[in-house]
């Protein structure tokens, strides 16, 4: 049975600290429906209202282009191994970029990751937990490096290029608000 709450509490904040893995949807009129999985230690309680988490260069910014045009983000969390849960964040999401004057207090509460781009700070309308009893048990095997390996290659200057070339727009053509330059 499904249970909604103004505000995370405790019992939430405990529960996202021990998940290895969140997915983001997002989506704006007439675009797709994004979703996507993450991790890399990149998920931040700000407060019993506010989270954010860290975004890296990688296989497209639809989140970016989406939260622009309306805002709207679902965070899940799922339980994969026991007790079971699944855990919602509804919200209003911004992109926070390395040139606005909130980016350094932000970035402080994150380990660097090569390929910082920027963070997505979400407003918290409501949360949910549901069973989750048909979520599979797994356990985590190892991080994977390979997105790190790839983005430590490249200069800043080239990872700003890239964004501006091949990430300047969403799929379906909605702008991407563009940083000044990539955090070192």
């Amino acid at each position: 049975m499904a249970e909604f709450f103004p505000a995370l509490t405790q019992a939430h904040r405990d529960f996202i600290a021990r998940q290895p893995v969140f997915f983001v949807a997002t989506a704006a009129a007439d675009s797709r429906i994004n979703l996507s999985p993450k991790g890399m230690d990149t998920f931040r309680v700000i407060g019993d209202r506010t989270v954010a988490y860290l975004d890296v260069i990688g296989s497209g910014n639809e989140t970016n282009a989406h939260l622009l045009a309306d805002g709207r983000i679902t965070i899940m969390f799922c339980a994969f191994d026991q007790p079971a849960l699944i855990f919602r964040i509804y919200g209003r999401g911004r992109a926070v970029l390395p040139q606005d004057a909130e980016w350094a207090a932000l970035h402080a509460q994150f380990t660097p990751l090569p390929g910082t781009r920027q963070i997505f700070v979400v407003a918290i309308d409501q949360v949910q937990t549901s069973c989750g009893w048909g979520v599979p048990q797994m356990t985590l095997d190892h991080p994977r490096e390979t997105l790190n390996k790839y983005n430590v290659k490249y200069s800043d200057e080239d990872r700003l290029q890239w964004w501006r070339t091949n990430d300047a727009t969403s799929i379906d053509g909605l702008p991407v608000r563009q940083p000044d330059a990539l955090p070192s």
